[in-house]
């Protein structure tokens, strides 16, 4: 069967891009939540569900994406995302404005990623990172903005060393990154102004 035919994007792109900005944004006001994600799509592997749900509601041709290793070494990825966003993909994780990590695991330093500046904090990098499970695995306690007391989830698989990084991260708002973490078929978000810690 032909990559044409065994793929598609969003079944009513407006409709289903909206949903899923939604789900993002409602994610990233509200630590620690999880939200639902729209996966009527057919993704080339290793692009997961997840994360094409959001490239496909959030890239666009003003928006460059970053593959980590496992996406940008498959031609039907990076062809598919093209195709179906219009984005350019680029090899500097510094020009992107959202990266997307299929292998968390080996995904790299937070700081290697655009951290904006003073007077565009905006133009940091929103990285869309893949994982099995945000029901089970290490358990973080979130607080800060957003946050009423305290908030937790649970993430499958934890990378080594990403508490510290996230540590440092938020000590440089306004700049910095935002994390928003994808699985099967929905999402959660560690911004930067959220404080991390694995209990």
């Amino acid at each position: 069967m032909s990559a044409a035919i065994a793929t598609s994007g969003l079944a009513e792109p407006a409709l289903d891009g909206q949903a899923n900005f939604r789900s993002l944004m409602n994610a990233l006001a509200r630590p620690g939540t999880i939200e639902p994600l729209s996966l009527r799509l057919a993704a080339p592997a290793p692009l997961t569900a997840g994360l094409a749900a959001l490239a496909l509601s959030l890239a666009d041709h003003e928006a460059p994406l970053w593959l980590d290793a496992a996406l940008a070494s498959s031609n039907e990825v990076v062809t598919y995302l093209r195709f179906h966003t219009g984005a350019r993909i680029v090899a500097d994780p510094q020009l992107s404005a959202f990266a997307l990590v299929a292998d968390f695991a080996a995904m790299p330093p937070l700081a290697t990623f655009s951290l904006g500046s003073d007077d565009y904090p905006d133009r940091s990098t929103t990285i869309l990172a893949a994982v099995q499970d945000l029901g089970t695995g290490v358990r973080l306690e979130l607080t800060g903005p957003g946050i009423l007391g305290e908030a937790h989830v649970a993430v499958s698989p934890w990378r080594d060393g990403l508490t510290g990084e996230l540590a440092d991260n938020r000590s440089l708002f306004p700049c910095g990154v935002d994390l928003v973490l994808v699985a099967a078929d929905a999402v959660a978000a560690l911004p930067r102004t959220t404080h991390v810690r694995e209990v």
